[in-house]
């Protein structure tokens, strides 16, 4: 929905406030002047008063001739020349119409031409100055606004589709769980499938919006756990704890979840007393999330060849939506791999 300002109705008021503002001036100042003042009859005379209004419409036409047609038609090309003669014709012109509204309300043996030419080039200067101050402004803030809207725009497909990239990795690991359980035949593949199914419709459905709560999120978080503890039972040890929450938070949905997806790919395998500890704490406008795991650096790099999506994804993301409202530090101590993240949603 547009806003009040820029209804073009409004922009009309505007317009002819400023300039019944602008040409009440010497009504307004006159009576501070030191000039002497002139005759009752002349400051009363329709005709006079007729010829100041309309020699001030001449200006005022001129005013959006240059802003609307000229500087579009010549200077946006890059047509000098033919824009200078335009403002020439322009000025010539004015110069004829102001000596008909004199001819016809005066005594032509009083008319000057030089002060006549000289009194309305600095007219002219002013109302060419400003017409064209208004139009390169008026352009430059329209510039600015598409160009905002079109970052806006490029954000949000940016954000799409770097959410979609953790969607594809995310179905690759559970499904490879899910044939697993398949092959074993175990009884634990119906209460996985009907979590993927829970998984998927948060992703398909939930996933599409801005923001979530923090705790569907959380909930997310859990069934994937569930799901990868299933997979690789005791021969990983997992340490959650991320009840921590004190209020009704929202967050970007998918944001989470690399840091485990990471902390599994990398925390498994041929690692000796596998171990990933996971926690969550919401507090005061802060969410202080913190994932460790144990690393083989030796299977690191043939790991990351093998994925292509993960920190790289959420770093960006978190660029782009919290910028200097969250903080991220990724570390290796030892063979810990540590990540810690904090999100002010004050």
């Amino acid at each position: 929905m547009a806003s009040w300002y820029s209804k073009k109705w409004v922009n009309v008021l505007l317009h002819a406030a400023a300039w019944f503002f602008l040409f009440s001036l010497p009504f307004l100042l006159r009576p501070s002047m030191n000039n002497p003042k002139p005759s009752t009859e002349e400051q009363h005379s329709a005709t006079i008063i007729l010829r100041y209004i309309l020699n001030d419409l001449f200006y005022i036409g001129f005013f959006y001739l240059n802003a609307g047609l000229l500087i579009p038609k010549f200077i946006y090309r890059r047509k000098y020349k033919e824009y200078t003669g335009a403002i020439a014709a322009s000025f010539i012109l004015l110069l004829f119409l102001g000596w008909l509204l004199i001819s016809g309300t005066m005594d032509q043996r009083g008319f000057n031409l030089s002060g006549h030419i000289l009194f309305n080039f600095f007219f002219f200067l002013f109302f060419f100055a400003g017409s064209t101050a208004y139009k390169l402004t008026i352009d430059r803030a329209r510039a600015d606004r598409f160009a905002r809207e079109k970052q806006t725009e490029n954000l949000k497909t940016e954000l799409s589709l770097l959410r979609s990239q953790a969607s594809p990795h995310f179905m690759f690991n559970v499904l490879n769980n899910m044939v697993a359980l398949a092959r074993k035949k175990s009884d634990l593949l119906e209460p996985s499938l009907l979590k993927f199914s829970s998984l998927m419709r948060y992703m398909l459905y939930e996933a599409d919006e801005e923001k979530v709560l923090l705790e569907k999120e959380i909930e997310y978080l859990h069934s994937y756990i569930d799901l990868q503890q299933q997979r690789f039972g005791k021969n990983v040890q997992v340490k959650v704890d991320l009840e921590a929450v004190d209020g009704n938070y929202e967050i970007e949905p998918m944001l989470l979840i690399p840091f485990v997806e990471n902390a599994f790919k990398h925390g498994t395998g041929m690692i000796e007393d596998a171990m990933i500890c996971i926690e969550l704490k919401a507090e005061k406008g802060l969410i202080n999330f913190t994932v460790q795991n144990k690393f083989s650096p030796a299977s690191i790099e043939i790991k990351d060849k093998t994925s292509g999506i993960g920190l790289t994804n959420v770093k960006r993301r978190l660029n782009l939506l919290y910028g200097n409202k969250h903080k991220l530090v990724i570390s290796q101590k030892g063979s810990w791999f540590n990540v810690s993240l904090q999100l002010n949603l004050s």
